[in-house]
């Protein structure tokens, strides 16, 4: 029987189709089965989180963060095959809040639809409010990729609704085997008689990138001339003489990009201002994004200088605020600014040190009551069991200060905070122990 509300019904799956044989490599090895996607186990193993979903028959909004080339849009349209769920893709460089609407309102009459959003960092406010109501009500099942951390580019109300999960970079097996599988199994490339002498410039300029690495070895392929035995044979110098490119140039999309980011970082832990400025020129050079380096400087201000100069995480916040107004060229100077102020501030990790063990308290033994004194009394009943009864206010003493428990009394005395070795919170120590005597061992 035909259905009365034909709106309704689910659109049948279309799988996508075959490239022709004049698309680039990489587009002509893209999986068209899970069962081939290279890398990411533990995410699609056996035992990987979205493979436990696709057995349950069902998939969550989710957000893939990860660096280019890992597989994020091959992966997005592999889940919805899986689940044979009708399939929709956007990209935020070039759709609008328009585009999100017509997506939106076809899927009300596409129940199950996919909705995949590359560069979801790129979405305006805007354009990621229209897509809330959607996605609460599932609407749409949204699949977001991006290069960027997606706690600070996706609105906490949309991240709220969706899983993230992290892909990793892919490692020289996983990219050897591709190339394996692209000479062996590729129309065009089985044709001929390749001996793939050297691999090393090969992965080294592809910096982790399968779609960058696929490309390259198909244009290495086609302009080196076969020897007199008739075989194309691939060397590092070969590579690097097509590719135009040096092995030692920064891909901020790339290994290289995580190794320099952590080389800048311990050289400014380090206090070594010189190669610090050395990494952020690299960095710069390379096309990185200024809010990327400024991000990672207000962490390290507050994880690695902390309290011995709490004028550090102002700089940083603040540095991090101008790159965001002023944008490139202009911002390597705030950086390097706030670069050499980093490297050069007196050095403490005691406040990061001191939130892990009191995780690690939390986590081991769960959260104790709240001492009586301390607790909120909104209601009559409340107060007549004596919440805040005695509770003493500070400000009252001398000095400000009030000596009471503030901890639960199964911490009582426990000390998580360490003061640093350094003038500023020798200075902090010197307080503590004034207020609270032996009680802490300050």
């Amino acid at each position: 029987m035909a259905s009365l509300f034909p709106d309704d019904e689910p659109a049948a799956f279309t799988p996508p189709p075959a490239p022709g044989p004049d698309a680039p490599l990489a587009e002509r090895q893209r999986p068209r089965r899970l069962a081939d996607y290279a890398g990411q186990q533990h995410l699609v193993g056996e035992t990987g989180v979205l493979r436990r979903y696709l057995n349950a028959g069902r998939l969550p909004s989710l957000i893939l963060w990860g660096p280019p080339g890992v597989g994020k849009t091959t992966l997005a349209h592999l889940l919805a095959s899986e689940l044979k769920q009708p399939f929709s893709a956007l990209s935020a460089i070039n759709a609008g809040v328009k585009d999100v609407r017509d997506v939106i309102d076809k899927a009300k009459r596409q129940r199950g639809t996919v909705l995949f959003i590359d560069e979801i960092h790129r979405f305006s406010k805007a354009q990621q409010d229209a897509l809330l109501g959607a996605v609460e009500n599932g609407t749409v099942t949204l699949i977001g990729a991006t290069t960027e951390n997606p706690s600070f580019e996706v609105i906490p109300a949309l991240l709220s609704r969706c899983q993230v999960y992290v892909l990793e970079p892919l490692s020289a097996e996983t990219l050897r085997d591709l190339v394996k599988k692209a000479l062996t199994e590729d129309e065009a490339l089985k044709q001929k008689k390749v001996n793939l002498k050297e691999d090393h410039a090969l992965l080294a300029l592809s910096g982790g990138d399968a779609r960058k690495l696929l490309n390259l070895l198909e244009i290495v392929v086609q302009s080196t001339p076969p020897d007199k035995k008739g075989t194309i044979q691939i060397t590092d110098a070969v590579v690097q003489q097509v590719a135009q490119r040096p092995l030692a140039r920064y891909d901020k999309g790339g290994e290289m990009h995580y190794d320099v980011i952590s080389a800048f970082i311990k050289s400014m832990r380090g206090s070594d201002p010189n190669a610090a400025l050395y990494y952020l020129a690299v960095m710069l050079e390379g096309g990185e994004d200024v809010k990327f380096i400024a991000r990672r400087m207000v962490i390290l201000a507050s994880e690695d200088i902390g309290n011995a100069n709490p004028n550090a995480l102002m700089l940083a916040t603040s540095c991090f605020q101008a790159c965001t107004v002023i944008g490139l060229p202009e911002s390597d100077l705030i950086l390097a600014q706030t670069v050499v102020y980093l490297a050069t501030s007196p050095k403490s990790n005691a406040s990061y040190l001191a939130i892990r063990a009191a995780q690690a308290e939390v986590k081991a033994h769960g959260v104790h009551p709240v001492p009586v004194p301390l607790r909120n009394a909104p209601t009559r009943l409340m107060k007549q069991l004596g919440y805040g009864r005695e509770y003493a206010y500070s400000h009252n003493g001398e000095g400000n200060f009030e000596e009471q428990e503030f901890l639960p009394d199964a911490l009582s005395g426990t000390r998580f905070y360490e003061p640093g070795q350094n003038a500023s919170e020798q200075k902090i120590q010197e307080r503590l122990r004034g207020w609270w005597g032996e009680k802490y061992g300050y």
